[in-house]
């Protein structure tokens, strides 16, 4: 009974989470299919201890008996905790965690909401907690928790295999797709361009559209520091105000362009290769996974001279990288055996090792003894 009320809440779940437009969607979404979900459980159970003859009390969540892992965040690592998850399900006598994608930020957010069972055990992130998720945490008391690194991951840019092949630089990237540039006098104006050949010659003469990850994303944070930022400083006037005054330099390099040129396209970022795929043109930046699950479909652009690829992210010569993380309660690890279970599988040989399936998905995995190191830390 109670499986098939946890069966009706992931879908449920699934549902609200995907239609939540912001973070507080998020949360007051999920916060409402619970409640529902209770309260299914408990009609079913004295229905069932009515054809029984017997009082059963109603499960909320908080029961040991009826909790299972709640995990949510990245959508760049859903694929790699989902695999495991599933995994974990089908090899043990623990119920499959429940993985949930609401992007980095909103995965913290509900990580945040407190530290009873029934909120998240596990936070996934493709970017470290900032100093503002920190403070929130603090004050819903949830104060004791592990930072675990995942593996590794490049930013890609994508486009459809009958589209042109791209090379891109990150002064290219930041004149076609920040808000505020530097014109010719050196003056800053509204982005003015519409077509990549008016950003750079050498490029193709098509529309500036270009398909990425909401600001709720860890992608989206680290496609702003990494290469927008970097682009900005190629920009002799932007380098310059860098050094007289770093909140105005931040503002802009951090700042995309909001006039139809980038497109928000959920945290969802299979969305993002059915829109390159509709329109050969078009361009999607997505974690490195997504490009190696669907290398059939869709081709990388080389950024700075450098393909994206295992070796080229591993070496560093792919300048667009970044690390994965998972966030854990420690209170959850002390009370919930089935936590370090699942822990123990994702940081598995048979996951992370050579030809792991994790691998096979294409997560970049940690070294054998950053590994180890991940063990002993949730241990």
């Amino acid at each position: 009974m109670y499986k098939a009320a946890f069966q009706l809440r992931r879908a449920f779940a699934g549902i609200a989470f995907e239609k939540a437009s912001t973070v507080g969607d998020v949360w007051m979404k999920a916060s409402g299919v619970i409640n529902l979900v209770v309260l299914g459980a408990s009609v079913l159970m004295l229905v069932n201890a009515c054809d029984t003859g017997r009082a059963t009390a109603p499960m909320g969540l908080n029961a040991r008996e009826s909790t299972r892992l709640l995990v949510a965040g990245s959508s760049t690592v859903a694929p790699f905790i989902t695999a495991a998850a599933e995994y974990f399900g089908a090899t043990t006598d623990f119920a499959t965690p429940v993985v949930e994608t609401t992007g980095t930020g909103g995965g913290f957010r509900l990580f945040c909401q407190g530290d009873d069972f029934e909120t998240i055990s596990i936070a996934t992130a493709s970017r470290p907690i900032t100093r503002s998720e920190e403070e929130l945490c603090a004050e819903r008391g949830v104060t004791d928790y592990v930072e675990l690194q995942l593996g590794n991951d490049g930013i890609v840019f994508i486009n459809a295999l009958n589209g042109p092949d791209l090379e891109f630089t990150d002064r290219d990237i930041f004149l076609a797709l920040a808000r505020t540039i530097p014109n010719a006098e050196g003056e800053l104006v509204s982005n003015p361009y519409q077509f990549w050949s008016e950003v750079n010659p050498d490029l193709p003469d098509m529309r500036i559209e270009v398909y990425g990850p909401p600001p709720t994303s860890g992608t989206r944070d680290a496609f702003v520091e990494i290469v927008m930022e970097r682009g900005a400083l190629a920009l002799p006037q932007l380098a310059e105000l860098k050094t007289e005054d770093r909140a105005a330099f931040a503002s802009i390099s951090h700042t995309v362009r909001t006039d139809g040129n980038w497109l928000d396209a959920g945290e969802n970022d299979t969305q993002i290769i059915q829109a390159l795929l509709r329109n050969s043109e078009a361009i999607g930046v997505v974690g490195f996974s997504y490009l190696d699950q669907s290398a059939d479909r869709v081709k990388p652009a080389l950024i700075d001279g450098t393909a994206p690829s295992f070796d080229s992210i591993v070496s560093g010569d792919y300048v667009v990288s970044r690390s994965l993380f998972l966030y854990v309660k420690r209170s959850h690890l002390e009370a919930l055996e089935e936590l370090s279970a699942f822990l123990d599988e994702v940081y598995s040989e048979a996951a992370m090792g050579e030809g792991g399936y994790l691998v096979e998905r294409g997560l970049i995995p940690i070294s054998d003894p950053l590994r180890a190191e991940m063990r002993d830390r949730f241990r």
